[in-house]
């Protein structure tokens, strides 16, 4: 897309109102989707190609952590046959990679829960569907949720809109998000950014995170 074409795209969509911004809460929680091996590891089928995001989302988290704010991870597992995979399990073959006790479905180095950080294993895209994290949030009071993790276009994508449904904020890390291929990735945060959520650099949510005072 030309930088005319790109201009004239920003400026229909503003000009009907979308991309309104929304600020940021008082009581975030970091949501981390999915970065595991399935995604890091050259080879996998899943592989994304987006070390510079697994670097940035591992400097986000460790903001978080200083921050004391509520970390959450999610993973995905199935029954080995992925009969609780249902059609997405069917739609996409690659899935299999989560089967229970594959070596693909581990965290990598640098992005692993430690104690008293929330860990959810989903089946769907979304970190909310079929999951208790939007109870785990209202219960901790949380407003915003930024979002880091894999893919852009898929878990990413599906949890930030499923955070704006369920009433927080969703703040994704531009630079902490990946996806296989730029195209997906690019109009996945356009789209975002223009309906439902934050879409912000890593400089700008460490700068929220930072100690006040």
């Amino acid at each position: 897309m030309s930088s005319v074409e790109k201009a004239d795209l920003d400026g229909d969509y503003k000009s009907a109102g979308f991309g309104r911004s929304l600020a940021f809460g008082n009581r975030p929680a970091l949501v981390i989707v999915d970065f595991v091996r399935a995604y890091i590891e050259p080879g996998s089928p899943l592989y994304a190609n987006c070390p510079a995001a697994f670097e940035s989302a591992k400097r986000v988290l460790a903001a978080a952590r200083a921050a004391r704010i509520p970390v959450i991870f999610t993973g995905v597992e199935y029954t080995p046959g992925g009969i609780d995979g249902g059609v997405f399990y069917r739609k996409v073959g690659a899935l299999k990679v989560f089967d229970r006790g594959s070596r693909l479905g581990e965290y990598c180095d640098g992005l692993e829960p430690r104690a008293g950080e929330l860990l959810l294993l989903k089946q769907y895209a979304s970190a909310f569907f079929g999951t208790s994290l939007a109870a785990t949030l209202t219960a901790q009071g949380v407003d915003t949720v930024i979002i880091t993790g894999v893919s852009t276009s898929g878990c990413v994508r599906a949890t930030a809109l499923d955070a704006c449904q369920y009433g927080f904020i969703p703040f994704v890390v531009r630079d902490a998000v990946g996806d296989r291929d730029p195209r997906p990735h690019e109009a996945s945060l356009f789209d975002l950014q223009a309906k439902y959520a934050e879409v912000v650099g890593e400089a700008e949510i460490l700068a929220h995170l930072k100690p006040k005072g």
